[in-house]
């Protein structure tokens, strides 16, 4: 799949943006704060109906504007499909071919993309959250019902918690409580199952790849580490049953913190190299290689459930990389991925991807190609 055309009205430094793509490469040049990470995510927010950058929709609207919009007309391998996002104080609009979506799981998933940033180098070394974010985001393009059951959890953990602040220091009644906490499992559990597939995909692809990039003297583990005493052998129903008595067991501590303790929300990652967790004991450049690999994986993952090859976005990465970290990132994608790559200069990347690659120039949120 790739983009062929992308319209921008009111986003970030854009008033108003017509741009056709190539679809291999397209770099898109210019010092920092004109505009092209704002391009590049304009890109992913048409995909995902939100941004890399911010939760706050209000800050993709140009200053002192109403509404901001996306529009991309995408070309599938069967099909062509025109997207557009509106974003305005009342919320946001999907439309798929022109009809609103009523559900954003039904728009979500039709443009598949890859971002790697500068801050997905810290991957490994983040905060859980961020490996969280991760799962979530890759997962949710696959798996739509990953979506529904994600906002549904997050829903529930929002009263469950505001319940939980206000029963500090009052009597306590469990009945309501009680309710909420079967509500969480509910979906927690689904959630929680999605997660286990996905990473048994993940280890798949990013296990070879990895030693492809260590050329053959590192292997790569990906561990889920549940924040319950769950595991992936359980089926659902025992799943559900070890949740409860989890939460049984460390109620007084909730009622004390006054928040949930455990559930998806609070669950990690670990990577290990040659049995080692390369967040504790991995050198920087085998962190590097991790979160490589694990973006690469994503790329092939990607492909071997839709079908299609999603849309790669390198935002300021290629200059974080080694020359050869990033020589074997080109080579990968060379010929058989739609890339989007931004960048101060060129100059320094000797790799024939980007010699034959589409030049946008981006200045004070105007192009010049």
């Amino acid at each position: 799949m790739y983009i062929q055309e992308l319209g921008l009205k009111n986003y970030r430094n854009y008033e108003a943006l017509q741009l056709a793509f190539e679809d291999k490469v397209n770099v898109i040049i210019g010092e920092n704060a004109q505009g092209k990470t704002n391009l590049m995510e304009s890109i992913f927010v048409l995909a995902m109906a939100k941004s890399h950058r911010t939760s706050n929709d209000r800050e993709l609207i140009r200053w002192d504007c109403d509404y901001g919009k996306i529009e991309g007309k995408l070309q599938k391998k069967n099909t062509s499909i025109s997207l557009e996002l509106i974003m305005s104080k009342k919320g946001k609009k999907a439309k798929l071919n022109h009809l609103e979506q009523q559900k954003l799981s039904q728009y979500i998933g039709q443009m598949n993309v890859v971002m790697f940033a500068p801050e997905d180098l810290n991957l490994v070394k983040g905060s859980p959250q961020v490996r969280r974010r991760f799962i979530d985001m890759e997962l949710g393009q696959i798996a739509p019902i990953y979506l529904y059951e994600l906002s549904q959890y997050q829903k529930i953990l929002t009263q469950r918690n505001h319940l939980l602040k206000t029963m500090q220091g009052e009597k306590k009644n469990d009945t309501m409580l009680d309710i909420f906490t079967i509500q969480l499992i509910e979906h927690g559990v689904k959630i929680l199952q999605k997660r286990f597939e996905f990473l048994k995909l993940l280890q798949e692809w990013a296990g070879p790849i990895h030693s492809g990039i260590s050329r053959g003297l590192e292997e790569l583990k990906i561990v889920y580490k549940p924040s319950a005493d769950v595991s992936e052998s359980m089926d659902l129903s025992k799943m559900k049953e070890v949740y409860y008595k989890n939460f049984q067991s460390i109620k007084q501590r909730e009622f004390f913190r006054g928040t949930t303790l455990i559930g998806p929300h609070r669950d990690d990652l670990q990577f290990f190299v040659n049995d080692k967790n390369v967040q504790v004991f991995g050198s920087q450049g085998q962190q590097r290689t991790t979160a490589l690999s694990l973006k690469l994986a994503e790329i092939e993952l990607i492909k071997s459930e839709v079908k299609e090859y999603p849309i790669l976005l390198l935002d300021d990465v290629l200059s974080e990389l080694d020359d050869y970290r990033q020589s074997h990132l080109l080579n990968t994608i060379q010929g058989k991925v739609q890339t989007f790559v931004t960048t101060t200069s060129v100059e320094g990347i000797e790799h024939d991807t980007l010699k034959q690659a589409k030049t946008i120039r981006v200045e004070n949120g105007k192009i010049k190609i």
